[in-house]
């Protein structure tokens, strides 16, 4: 129970890693607000929400597109009115975009990505702060804010400019953050996964993104939405402490081969 009466807001919850770090923080004893486009599963099943509320847990679920400010703002607002407070912000929500090299990107498919990667955690990091600074501390911080980067924020990922630079934007967002609130005992900290199988995966058995992300893995299986969910747990407890500022690798080693 290491997030015992604590209220936390994930973005892109309803499926994926969103989706594990909900569960697995409502199973810590968090009381969770879900935000997402849809509560539609993309791996299939019932709902994020009505698996933490079968198990007993507390859950909300809010229509967010990150990209609006509107809706980041209902969110953090949901939270802080159904119950009183908003210890741990999860920016998670991102999409991959069309996947395409410098000269092939769009305008249209840039702006895409980025507003969803960049803008949308940019977002939620503001609304998070906004609130947090209105709260009492308690043990070390006001509050906790969580953001997914990702192993592509610190090395290329070929044919995904867009997304490389958006995630790369987030590494740099979370240490500047961390920085700049730590007087006021906001702390900011961001989990790196590597190849995690989530949704529908990029190619079956025999297939080149899942053969080159098992050779390129040190590691003998690929990641799991629950090894994020366990790293973010870890950086939203108070078990985490003088941590700011880091960007925690769950990469099965990628990132030191």
């Amino acid at each position: 129970m290491r997030l015992a009466n604590k209220t936390v807001a994930v973005t892109g919850g309803a499926s994926g890693i969103g989706r594990a770090i909900s569960i697995l923080f409502a199973q810590e004893g968090a009381n969770v607000v879900i935000g997402d486009v849809t509560e539609e599963v993309k791996e299939g099943g019932e709902s994020t929400r009505a698996v933490i509320e079968a198990a007993g847990g507390s859950a909300r679920f809010v229509p967010c597109d990150v990209a609006k400010w509107a809706d980041i703002d209902k969110l953090v607002g949901t939270a802080v009115e159904t119950f009183g407070s908003l210890d741990v912000m999860v920016n998670n929500a991102a999409i991959m975009g069309g996947g395409t090299k410098l000269l092939e990107t769009t305008e249209e498919d840039w702006d895409n990505v980025m507003a969803v990667n960049a803008k949308g955690v940019f977002f939620g990091c503001k609304r998070a702060i906004q609130q947090m600074l209105t709260q009492p501390v308690n043990g070390d911080a006001r509050g906790r804010i969580v953001n997914i980067s990702s192993q592509h924020g610190m090395v290329c990922a070929p044919g995904k400019i867009a997304y490389g630079v958006g995630k790369s934007t987030v590494v740099y967002m979370t240490r500047q953050i961390a920085v700049d609130y730590a007087e006021d005992n906001i702390i900011c900290n961001a989990v790196a996964p590597g190849r995690i199988l989530t949704g529908k995966p990029l190619g079956g058995p025999g297939s080149d993104p899942l053969d080159y992300s098992k050779m390129r893995t040190p590691m003998p299986r690929l990641g799991r939405p629950g090894d994020v969910a366990s790293a973010a747990l870890f950086l939203a407890s108070d078990e985490a402490t003088y941590i700011t500022g880091h960007n925690l690798m769950v990469d099965g080693g990628w990132m030191a081969f």
